[in-house]
């Protein structure tokens, strides 16, 4: 009998540090001590609880690299992580982080503008990001049908939308924050 082989599943190659303890326990595998670092994952925008290499050292915003072969300061990633049980500070870096991975990844975001489609009849993907409204939108649209976006600076200087890296990343954080019930970014 066959059976439909699933999709391999994506894993993380890099994420970012929000917070770490050098002397923690794990919340998501019981019984791991160590360096329990809080991070976000740059692909896929996963929060996630890392085991760091003991004796390694992390900074807050620091780009790790989590994939499975090769790593250097990371013993094994523990699991998912949801934003109510991450730190308080792991909360307040967040924004910032979330705004480095939007601007470090430019290529990624401006194509997923390009290739944005409705997902209603009445409700177009790009409306769901802050500051994006009809206008804006059909503005967009029409710009990308002649040719697509290359850049933040080329969205800007053919639609007039201001701080593309401000509102994709406060869309990224109303995803993470769970106070968005529609993920555009965020992989669950």
């Amino acid at each position: 009998m066959y059976r439909a082989q699933s999709p391999p599943r994506k894993y993380e190659e890099h994420a970012y540090v929000l917070d770490f303890n050098p002397r923690g326990k794990s919340s998501t595998v019981r019984g791991r001590e160590g360096i329990i670092v809080t991070a976000i994952g740059e692909d896929r925008l996963t929060l996630l609880e890392v085991l760091g290499i003991p004796n390694s050292t992390f900074e807050i915003g620091e780009k790790i690299y989590i994939g499975k072969d090769g790593r250097t300061k990371v013993l094994s990633v523990l699991g998912k992580m949801e934003y109510e049980k991450i730190s308080s500070s792991a909360q307040s870096e967040l924004p910032t982080v979330v705004e480095n991975i939007v601007t470090n990844n430019e290529s990624k975001f401006v194509e997923y503008l390009n290739k944005a489609q409705p997902l209603t009849p009445r409700i177009h993907a790009l409306e769901l990001i802050p500051g994006i409204g009809k206008t804006y939108m059909k503005t967009m649209l029409e710009e990308r049908e002649k040719k697509k976006f290359e850049s933040y600076a080329d969205l800007q200087e053919r639609v007039g939308f201001k701080e593309p890296v401000k509102h994709i990343s406060e869309r990224i954080m109303d995803e993470i924050t769970g106070e968005s019930r529609m993920n555009l970014f965020v992989k669950r």
